[in-house]
Parts: structure tokens; C-alpha cells; sequence
């Protein structure tokens, strides 16, 4: 038998010494009833060298004391007897009431197995480990043996046991980077949980840097997380280039050295109780790991999050969380080191931490992020540092097209599309943006830039469309063929289909000469949109329709308690105009809004009358436009509860421009 196995060999002999042919033996061969007993001596015929004993997983019968046996259909436990004088290598299985006789010298049928259920020894139990195998004893206990439908001679009676799980053993080696492996924790991971077996074994040290485990028969698939390594603080995980078949009585050695980059595997093979083929490559630490209750990935490094991003690719409610900073590697000139997921319902939660170079070059629509977040998805607490993104129509930081909510995210770096682009967003439609912040520049080719969102709607009367306490900084600008194009603001490009602002400042300059609805915080307001609480102090210049809040502002658009410090500049054309608050008002309503620029007016082409006040100091003060602003977000909440604005405005004193705060 070879030595490379680790079958345990039963050896039965008939306690009386049996001749050819006996005086007691009836005719055909038929032996008198009642004189043959089954007695068994069991042997192993192969031990591990192991510090302490692991009983049959070993090759010895330490710890079992009695088996089930099988013949013609009966099954009787059978006691085991073992003696440490050539260290349990050898027992005895006998029954002294009632035993199996031999009634012929015909070969008979047997079956045995261990452990068993005394309560039903009929049947044979399912195998089911344990999940916690780090003691001596709960990995031994893991073991499952049985010899099933053998042929066992009556001149020769052999019955051959195997074991009915898979060995897992782990080696572990120290590489570059790390002073020693020893106080490690090892685990098996990515296992089936059918019959009631565990997804994820700790094992058992078994000395030397030896981690060892016994699971059920199954396949692993590749790409798995399979062999988890807890050290220092850090965890690494092997996940193999192919499918790993766990299969019964066969034992699975993995080398794995330990680096400061991650896991290397030195060699995996399939020894011991029998042989088998290998596998050899390099495990890198996956930089995440996945909590199954929740449907989430907890993330810490690059590796993890590109692991997220390809699993969220085909599974777009998986939640992310990080939970830490995560630094992207750039990629070359021209190259991109993330692809955007379309369709995004889960969760992803940034937890207060940042990812820094996300890079997207391409041509492509809807690209950030997120290609698209839909209605269930949220993004928030993440900030995005150094982004760089160049994309096509929709293009922002988070997300191409927010149908979702986005809260508590901020973005900086350079963001360039060919049409309707934002800092956080290139299009939110039915969406929400609270709370976040955009600092850096904005280019559209083809209209549609702002510091938040190129375009924000809500559509229906179910729909969100709300952008709240949000804030920009930096430059938003108009480029190439499409500069003549409308609709640029420091907060948000065009703001239609009764889409809802509220509560937003912005710094950025918004200098944009060859075009038209140019605004410091919407560039065209339209479609019974609403401004309300907003204000910029960023310089605004425009050919048409320029304003310190909004360029153009159309169709039943109201904007309410808004100002604006900034300068504002730009030409006059076929009914456009230049003014402090609003550029150009046509069938819509401005109520008690004001500016402190150079301008003269405070609205400019005007078809309806406006409440626009210029703060000058003498007249008018800072102090004065509290008040009135104030005064007009009160009104604006008495009527519209499920729309209500809940800032306020506060100065210091009458010289400075006013900040809002929540109520």
C-alpha cells in the first residue's frame, strides 16, 4: 500500500484459528451457527508524525471507543479496543452480546462508519465540521471515517476505512518585508454552507507555522478568497487561479509565503491521505472582505476596491464601505484606472474616507463614479481628491446620471465633458445632491456646466430633484464649438422640470464671454424651477443673459431670499441682458433678492417685474437684506411644507455679506 496514504485499514480476523475444512463445519460450506464471531483487528498502516495525537485524522484510534457496523442490512455498534503499546496503530472491534457470526465461508458485505448517532444508527450522518477548528480537539472532531459496501473474505477479512472529509494544511514562510509569521491567524474561507457547514473554518496551528483544517467535499470556485492570513494588523488572501475540488480522503498543502505586499504561494499540492495534481502562483492581498449578512464589501485598499467595482459590475445592489483612504495607481497619458457602473442600487458609504486619482479618459456618456445611479443607490461620506475625468455627454465626479441620493460627498480635481458636466454630478434627474461640495474646474463643450450638477430636474411628482447645502469652488467654463451654447452656474448649469435649490453658495468664477444664461449659482432657471437661499461670490461673465445668481430665469421659475457679491460682465443681444441678481426674466418671479456688485440693475432684460435691492452700504445693508431674505424664506415654508428651506441667514454685522445656518 502506498505510503502516501492515509487510509485506515481494518484487518478482521475469526478469533478461532479456521483450517480448510473443520470438523464443526456443516455441508455447502455452511459454518455452525452461533461459533464464528466477527471480532476485527483494526490497524493503520501509515501514522503522521504529529506533537500530539489527532486520533484518525492521524491514522490511530485514540478518541473513538466504539463504530457502526453493517451486514445484510443490520447495523450494531461495535467497541474499539487500542493500546499505546505501539501507539494506537492497532485495535480491536468487537461486541460481546450479540455480535455478527459468520454462517458461511462466502465473501459478506460490510459497512462501517464514525462517528454515529446512537439515537439513529441507521443512518449514517451527513458530514458537518466545525467552523471553529483552532483546539486540538474540535479539529480531530471534524473527522468523519467510513468503509462502505466492502467485500470482506472469510479466508482473508480486510475492511479498508477512508476518511470522508478534505485536509487543508498551510505552511506558512516569511518574505520581504516581515520579521516572522509566528502568532498568525489562519483561516479557510469561501466554503459552501450546504448540510449546515460553515463559510469560513478557523484552523488549527499545529506547530512549525502549520495551520490545518478539515472541511466537507466541495468546490471551490477560482478567484475565491480561500486561504485568509491575519497578521499584524494586516489581512492577506490567497485566491486560487483554479477551481480548487475539495474532494474525500484527499489532503490539500499550500506554502505561502508572507511578504509586506501581500501573499506569494510558494506551491500547493495534494499529498498525504491521497495524491493529486498542484497549483502554484502569487496571492495578493485583496484589500477587502465581504460580510454576507449585509451584502457588503468592506474595503482598504486599491485591490479591494477594483474587486468591488468588477463584482458590482454584474451585482449592482453590492454595498461598498471603505474603511480607509484608498490611493488608485494613475494610469498612462490618455488612460483610465476605473470603469463607471450603470445601473447602481446598493450602498456605497465612504465612511469619511477619500479615494484620490480616479482617472477617466474616454468619450464615452455618463461617466464618473458611477455611470448612473438609480432611484434606490446612494453614495455618501466619500471624498473624491484629484480626480480627473474627460467623458461625453453627462460627465461628473460621483456620478454620469443621478436618479439616487448622493449626501456628503466632495470632489476636487478637473472634470471635462462634451455636454451637461458637474463637479458632483453631470446630470441629476428625480435625484438628490445634499451636502456636498465641488472644488476645481468644470468644462463643458456643449452647455450644461455647473460646480454641483450640469443639470438638475425633478420630473414627476414623486421624483427628488433637490439640491441642498450645497457649495463650489473654482472656475466653470464653456470650451471649443460649443462656447456659444447656454447654460452655466457655480452651482448647477440648467435647472429645470421644477427642480428644487436650496441652501447653496458658491466661490467659483463662472467666466463664460461666449455664451448665454450665465449665472453665479443656475445658469438658466426654467420649467417652474426654484432657487431659494442661494448666493455667489464668484465674478460671472457671459455674452447674454449674465447674472450674479442667475443667468436666465423662465416659465413660472421663482427665486427667493438669493444675493450675490460677485462682479458680472457681458454684452447685450437680441433682448439679453446684464444685471446683478438675474440677467433675464421672462414669465417668472424674483422675490427679495439682492447684489452689491458694480452693476447698475439688478435684473436686466425683464418682461415681469423683480424684488431685486442693491446693498449699498447707505440705503440698504447687509443687516436689511437679512431681514428681507429672511422674511421671504418664512413665506416661502408657510405655503410649501414638503419643500420648506430650513436655513437662515446671519451677519455680523451691516458690512458683511451674510452666511446661512441651519435653523
Amino acid at each position: 500500500m502506498s505510503d502516501m496514504k492515509h487510509n485506515l485499514l481494518l484487518l478482521c480476523a475469526a478469533a478461532l484459528a479456521v483450517t480448510a475444512c473443520t470438523q464443526d463445519e456443516l455441508g455447502n460450506g455452511v459454518l455452525p451457527e452461533g461459533e464464528y464471531p466477527l471480532i476485527i483487528n483494526a490497524t493503520s498502516p501509515q501514522a503522521m508524525t504529529s506533537p500530539v495525537s489527532l486520533g484518525t485524522v492521524d491514522g490511530d484510534w485514540q478518541g473513538v471507543t466504539s463504530v457502526a457496523l453493517s451486514v445484510g442490512g443490520t447495523i450494531k455498534e461495535y467497541n474499539v479496543t487500542a493500546s499505546d503499546a505501539d501507539g494506537y496503530k492497532t485495535a480491536t472491534l468487537s461486541r460481546e452480546n450479540d455480535p455478527f457470526w459468520w454462517t458461511s465461508r462466502n465473501d459478506i458485505t460490510v459497512s462501517a462508519w464514525w462517528p454515529y448517532d446512537a439515537a439513529n444508527i441507521s443512518q449514517m450522518p451527513a458530514v458537518k465540521v466545525a467552523a471553529d477548528q483552532s483546539t486540538q480537539d474540535a479539529f480531530a472532531g471534524s473527522d468523519f471515517i467510513a468503509a462502505l459496501n466492502k467485500s470482506v473474505q472469510f479466508d482473508n477479512p480486510t475492511l479498508e476505512f477512508s476518511h470522508r472529509t478534505a485536509r487543508i494544511t498551510v505552511n506558512l514562510e516569511k518574505g520581504n518585508g516581515i520579521t516572522g509569521v509566528t502568532g498568525a491567524d489562519v483561516y479557510v474561507t469561501g466554503l459552501s454552507t450546504d448540510g449546515g457547514n460553515p463559510a469560513s473554518i478557523s484552523t488549527y496551528a499545529s506547530g512549525n507555522d502549520t495551520y490545518e483544517a478539515l472541511a466537507a467535499p466541495q468546490t471551490v470556485k477560482a478567484n475565491t478568497p480561500f486561504i485568509e492570513v491575519d497578521l499584524n494588523g494586516s489581512t492577506f488572501y490567497f485566491r486560487p487561479q483554479s477551481d480548487v475540488v475539495l474532494t474525500a480522503n484527499s489532503r490539500y498543502t499550500y506554502t505561502v509565503r508572507v511578504t509586506a505586499k501581500g501573499l506569494e504561494l510558494a506551491g500547493c499540492t495534494i499529498t498525504g491521505w491521497t495524491e493529486g495534481g498542484g497549483e502554484s502562483g502569487t496571492a495578493e492581498d485583496l484589500g477587502f472582505t465581504y460580510n454576507a449578512n449585509t451584502h457588503t464589501y468592506l474595503v482598504y485598499n486599491e485591490n479591494g476596491l477594483l474587486a468591488w467595482n468588477e463584482a458590482a459590475q454584474s451585482d449592482l445592489s453590492l454595498n461598498c464601505t471603505l474603511t480607509e483612504d484608498i490611493t488608485l495607481t494613475k494610469p498612462a497619458t490618455g488612460e483610465s484606472n476605473w470603469t463607471p457602473i450603470s445601473g447602481y442600487s446598493g450602498t456605497f458609504d465612504g465612511d469619511g474616507h477619500a479615494i484620490d486619482n480616479l482617472t477617466i479618459n474616454t468619450t464615452k456618456e455618463k461617466q464618473g463614479l458611477f455611470s448612473t445611479i438609480s432611484s434606490p443607490g446612494i453614495v455618501k461620506n466619500l471624498t473624491l481628491r484629484n480626480v480627473q475625468i474627460e467623458g461625453g455627454l453627462m460627465t461628473g465626479g460621483i456620478a454620469g446620471y443621478n436618479f439616487g441620493t448622493i449626501t456628503d460627498c466632495k470632489a476636487s480635481g478637473n472634470i471635462k465633458g462634451t455636454t451637461t458636466v458637474g463637479g458632483i454630478a453631470g446630470t441629476s434627474f428625480m435625484g438628490s445632491i445634499t451636502n456636498c461640495s465641488f472644488d476645481g474646474s468644470v468644462i463643458s463643450d456643449g452647455g450644461a456646466a455647473g460646480g454641483i450638477s450640469g443639470s438638475n430636474g425633478k420630473g414627476t411628482t414623486t421624483g427628488k430633484g433637490t439640491i441642498i447645502n450645497c457649495h463650489s469652488s473654482g472656475s466653470i467654463a464653456l470650451t471649443g464649438e460649443g462656447s456659444g451654447e447656454s447654460g452655466v452656474g457655480g452651482i448647477v448649469g440648467i435647472n429645470n422640470s421644477a427642480g428644487i435649490i436650496i441652501a447653496c453658495y458658491s466661490s467659483s468664477t463662472v467666466l463664460c464671454p461666449d455664451a448665454y444664461a450665465v449665472g453665479g449659482v443656475v445658469g438658466n432657471n426654467d420649467e417652474e424651477g426654484v432657487v431659494i437661499a442661494c448666493y455667489a461670490s464668484g465674478d460671472v461673465e457671459g455674452y447674454q443673459n449674465a447674472g450674479g445668481v442667475v443667468g436666465s430665469h423662465e416659465h413660472d421659475a421663482q427665486l427667493i431670499a438669493c444675493y450675490a457679491t460677485g462682479d458680472v460682465e457681458g454684452g447685450f443681444y437680441g433682448g439679453g441682458s446684464t444685471a446683478g441678481v438675474v440677467g433675464r426674466i421672462y414669465q417668472a418671479i424674483v422675490t427679495a433678492c439682492y447684489w452689491s456688485g458694480s452693476e447698475t440693475w439688478g435684473s436686466g432684460s425683464s418682461y415681469d417685474d423683480g424684488e431685486t435691492t442693491k446693498v449699498n452700504g447707505n440705503d440698504v445693508t447687509w443687516t436689511d437684506a437679512v431681514d428681507g431674505m429672511n422674511a421671504a424664506i418664512n413665506e416661502w415654508n408657510a405655503s410649501h411644507a414638503d419643500q420648506a428651506c430650513d436655513w437662515a441667514y446671519q451677519t455680523p454685522d451691516a458690512n458683511t455679506p451674510p452666511t446661512l445656518s441651519a435653523k
